[in-house]
């Protein structure tokens, strides 16, 4: 019997590190004889479904090493969610049709909650249909919202920018509020929760130093309450500085920053909290004003990736390739923390139906009293991840990032895919 193949591919909003869990899964399937080769869906499962897929093995071993320090999605990603089964069971099938054609025994879906919801439906369709494929969901997502898992890789590193970006902003306006800007607004990535954005205290040198005001999706915006904290920060410090969650939300739970659209995955299109608050601390207290938005570039920083946060990508990868040998189906590989202080951590795993479509939000024991800021316990559990750098070789003053050639699979299947 000729070996099974693995196809791996990357889903969702990427990150400075999920290259890493590629490097990872790619440099340990090569030292593994029971293996076939390891070919990426491009774009996500959108490839996968089109039987796009890249040839991995013509890749040398010099660009896969370099693809841990390469920021985005190296073989492309994708925002496209499987309905479910009975909704939509000739995607499925699709996918099986291509596995089949191209020997492919073992599927990584590199991504957050959805992702992790489709390798699990992907599993239970193949068994159905008598063609087995073993399902490793490899969890990712800048918002740190899976459940079971320490901290989702890529989260670590938007963590390091935002602390970085907020203290180094902070001083900026410092050093300006006695005659200019008084107030400062940074808006993260969060949508139901905070974790981002509480990690921005990390800046926080001194009591009372900034950010003065974070705001959580997890707790509801009280405008008063808000304008209040605004006004005593700038009596009191001279200036305020504000990060804002992009799901900080009112009491009847629309977001400050709806916009009504959907994405793909059917979650509404946020963006805008920065500039509405800053129009209402304009109109409501007379204050001169700045705003930033972080968007891609808190994501996308691989420039300053914490260490911890590469190590964590990469050694999941590689727990990806050891539970396939292993026989284990339907399941994550997640970091699970040993210690704090020194920071100890190891790879366990768990089903992949307990992980599916599960947020895990930042918990009330975190977030201080006012509702504005985080607790000693919160602080503890974010310093380590943030830790340490893993800085990727420059030339001419700018990062080396891997951008390889492709070589791509020759199709096998008569019929096209449409994607509707």
């Amino acid at each position: 019997m000729p070996k099974k193949n693995i196809l791996y591919a990357q889903s969702g909003g990427v990150t400075a590190v999920i290259n890493a869990t590629a490097s990872g899964v790619i440099s340990a399937a090569r030292n593994q004889s029971e293996l076939g080769k390891v070919y990426a869906a491009r774009n996500g499962i959108i490839g996968a479904l089109r039987e796009e897929l890249i040839d991995t093995s013509v890749l040398s071993n010099e660009v896969i090493a370099g693809l841990k320090y390469t920021p985005s999605g190296a073989f492309g990603s994708c925002r496209y969610k499987l309905k479910g089964i009975q909704e939509n069971r000739e995607e499925y099938e699709r996918l099986i049709s291509v596995f089949k054609a191209h020997n492919i025994g073992y599927f990584f879906y590199n991504g957050g909650g959805d992702s992790q919801d489709t390798a699990h439906k992907v599993s239970q369709l193949s068994q159905e249909m008598g063609f087995p494929i073993t399902c490793i969901g490899i969890p990712k997502t800048v918002d740190n919202d899976l459940p079971f898992t320490d901290n989702c890789p890529g989260f670590g590193s938007v963590a390091k920018y935002v602390a970085i970006s907020t203290l180094e902003a902070s001083l900026d306006v410092a050093s300006m509020c006695e005659s200019s800007t008084k107030v400062f607004i940074l808006e993260v990535m969060g949508r139901h929760a905070g974790w981002i954005a509480a990690a921005s205290a990390l800046a926080q040198k001194r009591s009372g130093g900034a950010p003065h005001i974070i705001l959580f999706p997890e707790v509801i915006f009280d405008e008063e309450k808000f304008l209040d904290e605004v006004n005593k920060a700038v009596k009191q410090h001279g200036y305020c500085v504000i990060v804002a969650s992009e799901g900080a939300k009112y009491a009847d739970g629309q977001f400050l920053a709806q916009m009504g659209s959907k994405d793909a995955f059917g979650h509404v299109q946020l963006g805008g909290v920065a500039p509405m608050l800053a129009n209402l601390i304009k109109s409501k207290l007379k204050l001169k004003y700045h705003w930033a938005v972080a968007d891609y570039l808190q994501r996308a920083a691989r420039h300053i990736s914490s260490h911890t946060d590469v190590e964590h990508a990469f050694a999941l990868g590689e727990a990806a390739v050891k539970l396939a040998l292993e026989n284990k189906n339907a399941v994550m590989p997640y970091i699970k923390r040993d210690s704090s202080s020194p920071y100890r951590w190891h790879i366990e795993s768990v089903e992949l139906s307990k992980v599916a479509n599960v947020e895990r939000t930042v918990p009330p024991e975190y977030i201080s009293e006012n509702g504005f800021g985080i607790t000693e316990a919160c602080r503890e559990y974010l310093a380590p991840l943030i830790e340490g750098e893993s800085y990727p070789s420059y030339q001419n003053g700018l990062p080396l990032y891997v951008r390889p050639t492709f070589t791509m699979l020759e199709k096998k299947l008569e019929q096209e895919f449409v994607i509707r």
